[in-house]
């Protein structure tokens, strides 16, 4: 019994660490704790970043899987207009089958969400840091 306590023990101790990493990763500091250093800073931006290009490659993963699938379109030429539909410029080739049609009516609507979704993952650590640095300048 007094064993089976402490591997329990250990596995919230584990639990609470591995928190504690996703808490650093995803959250931002509080307005009355110092700002991050540059290299944290750096870090931060490099993290939104690699999660920016894993999110543009899925979405656009997803558009050439679904015009090659659709339309029957060779890899790159699929590539190519999700590309130009997940980047706000439009079509490059004309969609003939139904559905193809339907795939492109879905894409174009979660092309606009993945964009600005991508955007903003971007922007946060950006604004974060820009509106904390005045936070601290009104105290002083």
């Amino acid at each position: 019994m007094k064993d089976q306590l402490g591997t329990d023990q250990a596995a919230q101790d584990q639990a609470a660490k591995d928190q504690a990493r996703i808490d650093r990763f995803l959250l931002f500091e509080h307005r009355s704790e110092p700002i991050l250093s540059r290299a944290g800073f750096v870090r931060r931006m490099l993290g939104a970043v690699g999660a920016c290009l894993a999110l543009g490659a899925g979405a656009l993963g997803i558009g050439a899987l679904g015009y090659h699938a659709t339309e029957g379109w060779s890899w790159l030429d699929a590539a190519l207009n999700a590309a130009m539909i997940l980047t706000g410029m439009g079509p490059v080739d004309g969609v003939h089958s139904t559905a193809g049609k339907v795939f492109a009516i879905g894409y174009a609507l979660f092309s606009g969400v993945a964009f600005l979704s991508v955007a903003a993952l971007f922007l946060a650590p950006l604004t974060h840091r820009m509106l904390h640095a005045f936070h601290l300048e009104l105290e002083d």
